[in-house]
């Protein structure tokens, strides 16, 4: 089960403690809530001194979620997880919006305006908007744990797939060629890229061969691009045979297979440009840093039978992994959404403005993307809501609760139990 941060009075990191021992100082009011996600609190009076263990904080960086987990390396205790979900996909599609909306209204029946694409120079270490957020979102948790926690060490998976490996499986120097990790950098991509999936049949949750599109027997490589995922069935049927004759009755297949055959894993390339700027980030900290492949990552989890999730394959980064003791542990999952838009208008789809935006973002003391409690004892929505609130002028609030969008509570029922950060939480 996950433990509880606790924090001493001058907000030292403790080791976290079992929930029921949490409930219990609160009970006996020897602690209070110091923050709600993730669940913090904060000693009232000075204890006896107990030993500190030391943690160590696990990240398994990826293109769509982060897996991030605190285990103890002494007993292999997994203490804490989270999968934070990054937003980088969404900052790449409205950059895309922005810039088509200005490239309408500059060529739509106005002056002439020199290009400036050359005449902006990028810092050195510059990153693409949608890949820099993927940093920062990690960069903050690992502040927040370190916060938290009595953390020591930082594990990180470096590279998710090496790419010189796939491409030039002859490369020399590589201790997993000849160990037992050979083959798992290679096969853990293809499952990746065709989406752990029979490429011929469409079959899934079965054991999967890599097959070679063009057969080495008739001259083809070990290229990563010339390698897919088929069933045993459909292999054999296809054995040396050139697949525009295997796939010569459906045309639709053999098009999307050499299509997908030479385009890149889009999310392998996000997270391999940015592994060397989070790497920085993480040796800014001052703490020891150690990297591992993502095929070590995998070797680790199967080795110890745990199933692929974003938090386990955290637990399962490096060479200092230990036999993990996982027990009931629910991750809380963190979903990056940022602080709103600094639009001083709306417009419409050709990039017009059509409304207005306020200045004021809060009112009453709150602000849209707070979590409140709100307790209504009158009127037509009686009822306890507990969720992320969107605030009007009016006072007449809107909570998303986990089980749907309630309108019109008054701020009057509202109090604020965390307040806005740019995430959203769930258990």
């Amino acid at each position: 089960m996950s433990k509880i941060f606790v924090i001493d009075q001058n907000k030292r990191p403790l080791h976290p403690i079992h929930p029921a021992q949490a409930r219990q100082l609160l009970r006996n009011a020897v602690a209070a809530i110091y923050r709600q996600f993730p669940f913090t609190l904060i000693l009232k009076e000075s204890r006896s001194k107990s030993p500190v263990l030391h943690l160590r904080l696990k990240i398994d960086p990826g293109a769509k979620f982060t897996g991030l987990a605190l285990v103890n390396d002494a007993s292999g205790e997994v203490v804490f997880a989270a999968e934070l979900k990054h937003r980088g996909f969404a900052i790449r599609d409205a950059l895309t919006s922005r810039r088509q909306l200005r490239r309408g209204r500059r060529a739509r029946k106005t002056r002439y305006r020199k290009p400036r694409f050359l005449n902006r120079t990028r810092p050195q270490g510059w990153l693409a908007p949608s890949l820099q957020s993927r940093v920062d979102n990690i960069k903050t948790w690992v502040e927040k744990f370190c916060q938290f926690a009595p953390i020591t060490v930082i594990s990180q998976e470096l590279v998710r797939f090496d790419m010189q490996l796939m491409v030039n499986p002859d490369v020399q120097g590589k201790e997993y060629q000849q160990g037992t990790l050979a083959g798992y950098e290679t096969r853990e991509y293809l499952l990746e890229k065709w989406n752990r999936q029979c490429a011929y049949c469409g079959v899934k949750d079965i054991p999967f061969q890599v097959e070679h599109i063009h057969a080495r027997a008739k001259g083809g490589s070990n290229s990563i691009t010339n390698l897919t995922l088929s069933c045993e069935k459909c292999n054999v049927k296809k054995g040396t045979k050139d697949i525009k004759d295997f796939l010569k009755k459906d045309p639709s297949r053999l098009e999307k297979i050499l299509k997908q055959a030479k385009k890149p894993l889009a999310d392998a390339a996000a997270v391999n440009a940015t592994r060397w700027a989070l790497l920085e980030v993480l040796k800014a900290t001052g703490l020891p840093v150690e990297t591992g492949s993502g095929g070590l990552t995998k070797f680790n989890r199967s080795q110890q039978k745990l199933e692929k999730t974003h938090w386990l394959d955290a637990a399962c980064v490096g060479k200092s992994t230990p036999e993990l003791i996982i027990k009931d542990v629910k991750p809380l999952l963190i979903s990056a959404n940022g602080h709103g838009s600094r639009q001083s208008c709306r417009t419409d789809k050709f990039g017009f403005p059509n409304r207005h935006v306020p200045r004021e973002k809060i009112h009453f003391g709150f602000q849209t993307g707070d979590i409140v409690k709100s307790l209504v004892t009158t009127g037509k929505k009686l009822g306890n809501y507990v969720g992320k609130v969107a605030i009007r002028s009016s006072g007449s609030f809107n909570i998303s609760t986990k089980n749907g969008l309630i309108q019109g509570i008054s701020h009057k029922f509202c109090k604020r139990i965390h307040a806005k950060d740019g995430y959203s939480y769930a258990i």
